[in-house]
């Protein structure tokens, strides 16, 4: 009897030859990337056991001053910022005495130079002004400067100070638009009533210092500026103290236009 072979069968000794094949080849791959990986790991490692002093060297020095900047704060700034705020309270009792008592010039004099032993409010800035007794030394400095009319120097330490308080932050920049006011610089008196109006909105400060700007602008001839902040205080502040007479001054812009 004849044999008969199917069609097919030689195929599928090949396909299985070349299963194995493509087996071996991802084997040799796999290998390879291991050993590549391998060798990675080992010039790594030799890196490191290289250049263990080096490593060493950058650890300590980062850990040197993590530590000298927790110490520092600890043992340095913290203390030092106490005794700054210790030494303030004698000026800034003498600055609240000014502003409700009656030798207000004397009383501010006080507070800026010192008394009974304590440093004045310019020490202090000179001693203290990383610390937070220091920038608030400059704040108080700069409002006595400015209320016993040394405005050159009103200027000089409201400008020294920064907060981010609603209410000193306008303050203090509106102080700085009153010193320029009195120096007959108004331009510049202007931009820091602006940049008052801009540090908070608030009923005290706002409308107060709107009314300042209006009024600035109005004597630089900038007259749509100032009716628009006479307009503000009309319609954001009516109940303001500024917004009493505000339709005079609403006229008065409109008029000079």
């Amino acid at each position: 009897m004849a044999t008969y072979k199917k069609r097919g069968y030689k195929p599928k000794a090949t396909k299985e030859k070349g299963e194995t094949l493509d087996a071996l080849e991802q084997d040799s791959t796999t290998a390879e990337v291991f050993n590549t990986l391998d060798e990675g790991a080992n010039k790594a490692e030799d890196w490191v056991a290289g250049n263990q002093k080096g490593i060493f060297i950058l650890i300590g020095v980062a850990a040197v001053i993590m530590l000298g900047y927790l110490g520092y704060n600890k043992f340095i700034a913290e203390p030092k910022a106490e005794e700054a705020m210790n030494e303030m309270y004698s000026s800034q009792k003498y600055f609240d005495e000014a502003v409700d008592g009656v030798d207000k010039d004397s009383l501010y004099n006080l507070a800026l130079t010192g008394g009974g032993g304590k440093l004045g409010l310019t020490d202090i800035v000179d001693q203290y002004g990383t610390t937070p007794a220091g920038n608030l030394a400059n704040y108080y400095a700069g409002m006595a400067y400015l209320n016993t009319k040394d405005y050159t120097n009103a200027v000089k330490y409201l400008a020294d100070f920064s907060t981010d308080d609603a209410v000193l932050g306008p303050i203090a920049k509106g102080g700085m638009g009153d010193a320029f006011v009195q120096l007959e610089q108004l331009p510049e008196a202007l931009e820091y009533y602006e940049k008052a109006i801009a540090a908070s909105t608030n009923d005290y400060t706002t409308p107060m210092y709107l009314l300042k700007a209006a009024n600035v602008a109005q004597s630089l001839g900038e007259n749509d500026k100032a009716l628009k902040y006479y307009m503000r205080i009309k319609s954001d502040f009516k109940t303001s103290d500024q917004a009493k007479n505000i339709d005079t001054f609403i006229g008065r812009a409109e008029s000079s236009k």
